[in-house]
């Protein structure tokens, strides 16, 4: 290159922005680019495990590190065993080296002749050990750049010995040091004055280096050296310079120096001509790339068109790279499995999904199988994408393609389906378990996350039984759960209210000679707690004492709020003083629960203590043992103290004082969100006060807090029960609006409202189209339902109805047996009231009080007041089948049948206390028996109500002295006169047994 070509290049590369100088000739390391990454991959590193194939040679890798061993690090040993050395003559470190060259160094060292007579006399004895080794070694022994110049001329003077490229690179490293990179001139011109052959081989030598470092810049310098010196560069040098330009994505400067290559008659090597062509479809200038080979009179080949497909791919030119591809079978050129990987890598790496399938398809065809790291990557990034079915699908590509899918794949699918925070759709999941199932058949296993994410999913999707059995089979496979795993499971399946697989999975942890932490007991005690079972989570709690596992605050607190709940204060203030007893410091979440607990016991008033003395109100002495101890946050109400205390007023219908409360928050700066708003609306409606409800759904909104499907219900249920359907449906609809479903709740509130309003048909409407939808009635809504065509005498489609709900899995409980045997006894339909009644026997009922509140939990108080349930419920412990009971002996007595009355009568006092209803009926069947001339039955029943500590009415024996009468039995019906006349007997006035009725 001429000297005006050399400043025209220069300038061409200095005026680039990303490389400004302040003066040419002003190189330092600092200003140098650095060594960019390797030409095929530009593209930021992706997070695919697998997605870089080992095999592939165009794939990214970092430069290759030299092992380092202890001789290494010899310069340390020896410096601190020399302390002085750096005061005396330099001693040479032998290292691996040989004898000879420890010698040669040390003369060289040694004797300050500068390479004078007595130096080159002790040389001659090596004249025939010369080698290439030897020199170097002494090269790099001596590391002094005069001495190292004068040695290298010496032995190039030698007959039979000749410099080689490792001799060349020694010397330019020792000439480069303490000269900031640079060769100084006056050992280039020594060198030259001595042999001008060799100055041309050692200038190469030094763009070579520059090169192959990344310094463009200093390569350039020294081409301008080079032809100062009056030197051509040689064809190994413009590849060089044109692949050092490339790396450093500089093209323009590149096409410089390949147009004065071929000035020079030079033409490109393949490797650099595939380097050239790789850079221009990087960049997207493909046809160039092509021009370029033509230029070159290059044949392409496989590996040429590989490096432009890569290239194509890194520029997201997907259609052309699939044109060089085909363009590539058009020159009879077949890709390899290098070039698919490259191709299918390329798509992979930007997210090209559907172009994937394709080339894989095509790959697959053509007998050219990716590596199982790229199928794993295949299968990451279609499981990232949603496209599950796909990602499984894979596993049968791989398992055609020779590679067996083992413990990264399964684990990636089935991560990646369950990993989710959401639970995945049934269809998804099924895929799930199609892989678990094969991949136990393979004898593989989960990893630990893995193994409770799958489980996760088991639960949400019901099936505890295959949740339960996961670690088993696991372990079977050789997976060892730790404690952590265990405790997940337990989790979940307390969630899902499967406490007994629960149960049975703990103790199977402790069989298995894992102990439980705190985590686990506390799972299993709060999760206990919630489901009821109190007892047996008190039980683990003396257990994991007695283990010494110490119990936190979270599990002191569910056990504390559980026992209030069950109104069961005593033990709850017991295990408070535990509590503070061991050092564990109640905060904020218990003092929350404190409050609900109470709530929730009815004591309202206490609870509204509790939040007084929160407040700051010491005066409040009742709750003292509360408070004893306390830390610097705990005393500081937040939402869900003020929710809960919220949510308890509104349940007893203090709404102004819940009112209150939620513009106290609004002081404290404590911002509501949508439980305590709900419960606010909630507690209005219930109330009838419909303006405030919708003056607080109002100021919800104004807040930024959406209302949801609870929000919506509550107003709903009210505008049904005013009967102001107008405005019900326009909530509805504004619910609709805001992308909310109707629930079960909802819907059940709309149909009892309909039939209120004596719109029947129109209701029985709704719960069909509840169906359409997707949400099935439940028991209260069938009895809802049920009811409402009793009331308009279509008895006949009650009756379906119950056959109907049965047939769907809703089992009917005992409201919905009184509701229908109500309607059939006033339909005249006495015998199908009684097989209800017997159906009503047989099925399993609740004992007690709690079980029977249970059981009518969904019901409006006003539909239990109708049945007369809640007064039963309040006079009796025995369960609430007794009125069923009375209503059948009644219409049995009215419609004339006194055998089945009778019958009846006595299953009822079998099982029933001597109430006064009960009473009350006896008194009327006593007198129907008596006006239907049975009076040995009216006299049988009558001594049976006397024996039980009943009291007749005079009513009573005027009917059985008619009785007598009617029968022709008159001396009875006298005696019966008499003893009445001369008995003392404590009559039951007719005002009293009325007021009983």
């Amino acid at each position: 290159m001429s000297k005006a070509k050399l400043k025209t290049l220069s300038s061409l590369i200095f005026s680039s922005k990303s490389f400004m100088f302040s003066h040419p000739n002003e190189f330092s390391r600092q200003n140098v680019l650095p060594a960019v990454t390797r030409f095929i991959c530009t593209s930021p590193p992706d997070d695919l495990h697998g997605l870089f194939d080992p095999d592939d040679p165009f794939s990214t890798g970092g430069s290759p590190v030299e092992s380092v061993s202890s001789e290494d690090f010899a310069f340390l040993r020896d410096s601190l065993m020399n302390p002085s050395a750096a005061d005396s003559v330099p001693n040479v470190d032998a290292g691996r080296c040989s004898n000879d060259a420890v010698l040669i160094a040390n003369a060289l060292l040694t004797n300050n002749d500068g390479f004078g007579g007595n130096t080159q006399k002790f040389l001659r004895q090596f004249r025939e050990k010369l080698s290439e080794f030897l020199v170097v070694d002494v090269l790099n022994l001596i590391k002094n750049p005069e001495l190292g110049v004068k040695f290298f001329l010496w032995a190039g003077r030698q007959i039979g010995y000749s410099h080689t490229p490792p001799v060349y690179n020694a010397l330019v490293e020792i000439m480069e040091c303490d000269h900031d990179d640079r060769v100084p001139e006056q050992f280039l011109r020594e060198i030259g004055n001595e042999d001008k052959e060799v100055l041309g081989k050692l200038l190469n030598v030094l763009i070579h280096k520059c090169c192959r470092n990344g310094f463009w810049n200093v390569a350039l310098e020294e081409l301008g050296r080079l032809k100062d010196f009056g030197y051509k560069p040689t064809q190994a040098i413009y590849n060089a310079l044109i692949q050092v330009f490339l790396r450093a994505d500089r093209l323009d400067t590149a096409y410089l120096v390949h147009r004065e290559m071929l000035d020079a008659g030079f033409s490109m090597d393949g490797f650099t001509l595939g380097c050239f062509a790789y850079s221009l479809c990087k960049a997207g200038r493909w046809k160039e790339a092509l021009e370029l080979i033509e230029k070159e009179e290059f044949v392409p080949d496989t590996v040429l068109y590989t490096k432009m497909i890569s290239g194509l791919c890194e520029a997201s030119l997907f259609e052309e790279a699939m044109d060089v591809l085909n363009r590539m079978r058009a020159r009879s050129c077949i890709p390899n499995v290098v070039t698919f990987r490259i191709l299918l890598c390329g798509c992979l790496r930007k997210r090209q999904l559907g172009r994937c399938k394709r080339v894989l398809s095509m790959m697959i065809t053509e007998g050219c199988y990716p590596s199982p790291r790229i199928f794993h990557s295949l299968i990451h990034a279609y499981c990232r994408s949603g496209d599950y079915s796909y990602a499984y699908k894979l596993l049968n590509k791989m398992s055609k393609c020779g590679f067996q899918p083992g413990y990264v794949v399964y684990n990636i699918l089935i991560g990646g389906i369950c990993g989710n925070e959401d639970l995945p759709a049934s269809d998804v999941f099924e895929l799930a378990e199609k892989a678990y199932a094969e991949m136990l058949n393979a004898g593989v296993v989960l990893n630990k996350i893995n193994v409770s994410n799958f489980v996760r999913c088991l639960c949400g999707a019901g099936k505890y039984e295959k949740a339960y059995n996961v670690i088993r089979e696991m372990m079977s496979k050789g997976f060892i759960p730790d404690t952590s795993t265990y405790s997940k499971v337990i989790g979940y399946l307390c969630d899902a209210s499967e406490a007994e697989k629960a149960f049975l999975l703990f103790q199977e942890m402790k069989r298995n000679g894992l102990i439980p932490d705190v985590y686990t007991y506390t799972i299993l005690i709060d999760n206990f707690c919630k489901a009821g079972l109190i007892e047996q989570a008190r039980n683990w709690f003396d257990e994991m004492v007695k283990e010494g596992c110490d119990p936190n605050v979270v599990t002191y607190t569910a056990l504390i709020h559980a026992y209030l709940k069950a109104k069961k204060p005593s033990q709850a203030n017991e295990l408070f003083e535990t509590m503070l007893s061991k050092g564990c410091i109640p905060n904020i979440v218990t003092f929350t629960a404190l409050i609900d607990g109470h709530c929730k016991a009815g004591d309202i008033e206490r609870a509204c203590r509790i939040y007084a003395r929160m407040k700051g109100n010491a005066e409040i002495s009742d709750v003292d043992m509360y408070f004893r101890v306390l830390d610097n946050n705990s005393k500081e109400p937040n939402v869900y103290t003020y929710g809960a205390l919220i949510d308890g007023l509104c349940k007893v219908h203090k709404v102004t004082e819940a009112h209150d409360l939620l513009d106290a928050m609004s002081v404290a700066g404590c911002e509501p969100n949508n439980i305590v708003y709900d419960a606010l609306i909630d507690g209005f409606c219930k109330v009838g006060k419909l303006d405030e409800a919708q003056m607080v759904f109002s100021k919800m909104l104004e807040r930024g807090c959406t209302p949801n499907v609870y929000t919506y219900g509550s107003l709903i249920d009210r505008l049904f029960k005013d009967k102001r359907l107008d405005l019900a449906l326009k909530v509805i609809s504004k619910m609709l609006e805001d992308s909310y479903a109707p629930n079960v709740v909802i819907y059940t509130e709309m149909i009892d409202g309909l039939i209120k309003v004596g719109k029947t048909e129109e209701a029985y409407k709704v719960m069909l189209m509840m169906e359409e939808k997707g949400c099935y009635p439940n028991v209260v809504t069938y009895t809802a339902m049920i009811d409402g065509f009793g009331k308009v005498g279509k008895v006949d489609k009650c009756l379906e109805l119950l056959r109907q709900m049965s047939s769907k899995g809703c089992a009917p409980n005992f409201v919905t047996y009184r509701v229908l045997i109500n309607h059939c006894c006033a339909s005249g339909l006495l015998d199908e009231a009684h097989n209800l009644l017997e159906e009503m026997k047989q099925t399993y009922w609740p004992t007690h009080v709690a079980g029977y509140r249970k059981v009518i939990e969904g019901f409006s108080r006003e539909f239990i007041v109708s049945l007369g349930l809640v007064n039963e419920m309040g006079k009796t412990d025995s369960v609430p089948i007794v009125p069923a009971y009375r209503i059948l002996i009644d219409h049995y007595i009215k419609a004339g049948r006194l055998e089945v009355a009778l019958e009846l009568h006595e299953e009822m006092t079998s099982f029933s206390s001597n109430s006064a209803a009960n009473r009350n009926l006896t008194l009327i069947l006593i007198e129907s028996l008596s006006l239907a001339c049975k009076i040995d039955k009216a006299f049988e029943l009558y001594v049976d109500m006397i024996r039980k500590g009943g009291s007749p009415e005079l009513s009573t024996f005027v009917h059985l002295i008619k009785g007598l009468i009617r029968v022709n039995k008159w001396e009875e019906a006298l005696q019966l006169s008499y003893s009445i006349c001369h008995a003392d007997i404590n009559w039951l006035q007719e005002e009293e047994r009325s007021s009983s009725t």
